[in-house]
């Protein structure tokens, strides 16, 4: 097929990408980051479900790797998918799998932003316990239609050794004026329910996301910092770092259920398969502080 082995070098050869969602939050950052790191990029203009469009992308463009940030998420939020289900199931589901399948098909691997959103706490994995769920469990979530396809896909994708999948939950970056961080959603909510998640600091894992490209990494990978965070405790350094006069509401998941069409993922995912291949990851709690809130500090005496 032509891909090296998975963890292999990339070698001598230039790196060039193909990017996938060029209008979108983690796809913009992408670009960015090559610009920084003098890579060569360049966006596709084809459609994800159009295979032709696909094809011609690869043609013109003869990367080295794809990557994938394109897909439907909801506007302004995950409730749009339960009333658009061919919308997403299109992207999501029959965008993504193409992509992946012309990838195989030109010996290319595809570095895929996926969704750790397809776990729910359960016996097994107790809140509060630190037992996270692993990159071979089963999803058990299916609360939401959106969650539902991600969760179909990356089951599909097990079966294309091309293939990187990244569980990527709740991110956040430091732009704290961007609707779609998760630190910026939660402070502009009326109120907010408290529990503890893992999520993904974009500042430290979209770089970690490049690198395993160079090394041919692939698979299933919770793209998660280690450890979780609360809301109420990410608002808590907001207040320390941010602005000392914030104030919040919490609720309980009985009241956020009556305003919210289908229900939200809360989980722990074990990310210690990505702390051992990159040991210099940083907590949670130490990510948001180092990457997020010490950059952002408007406050004295903190």
């Amino acid at each position: 097929m032509g891909f090296p082995a998975n963890g292999s070098d990339a070698g001598s050869k230039p790196l060039k990408f193909l990017i996938y969602g060029r209008t979108g939050w983690i796809g913009g950052l992408l670009g960015k980051l090559c610009q920084a790191q003098s890579i060569d990029f360049t966006y596709g203009s084809g459609r994800l479900e159009n295979r032709a469009s696909l094809e011609a992308d690869i043609a013109a463009v003869k990367p080295t790797h794809v990557f994938n940030a394109a897909g439907v998420t909801g506007r302004p939020n995950v409730d749009w998918c339960e009333s658009h289900k061919v919308e997403t199931i299109r992207t999501n589901v029959v965008g993504t799998l193409t992509l992946a399948d012309v990838c195989r098909d030109k010996g290319l691997i595809l570095i895929n932003y996926a969704t750790g959103c397809i776990f729910e706490y359960d016996s097994g994995h107790p809140l509060g316990s630190g037992i996270g769920f692993k990159e071979e469990d089963t999803p058990n979530f299916v609360g939401s239609f959106y969650s539902k396809t991600k969760a179909m896909v990356e089951e599909l994708l097990k079966n294309f050794e091309n293939v990187c999948t990244l569980r990527v939950r709740m991110p956040i970056s430091s732009d704290l004026s961007n609707p779609r961080n998760f630190i910026t959603k939660i402070t502009r909510y009326e109120k907010v329910v408290n529990i503890p998640n893992s999520m993904t600091i974009l500042d430290e894992l979209l770089p970690i996301s490049i690198e395993m490209a160079k090394r041919n990494l692939t698979g299933i990978w919770n793209f998660t910092n280690p450890g979780v965070v609360s809301h109420n405790e990410i608002l808590e350094m907001y207040r320390q770092y941010i602005d000392p006069n914030f104030t919040w509401k919490n609720f309980t998941l009985e009241e956020q259920a009556k305003v919210i069409v289908a229900p939200r993922s809360n989980n722990e995912l074990d990310a210690s398969k990505l702390k051992t291949e990159f040991p210099e990851l940083l907590s949670i709690k130490e990510s948001l502080i180092k990457y997020v809130f010490e950059p952002n500090k408007k406050t004295t005496g903190v």
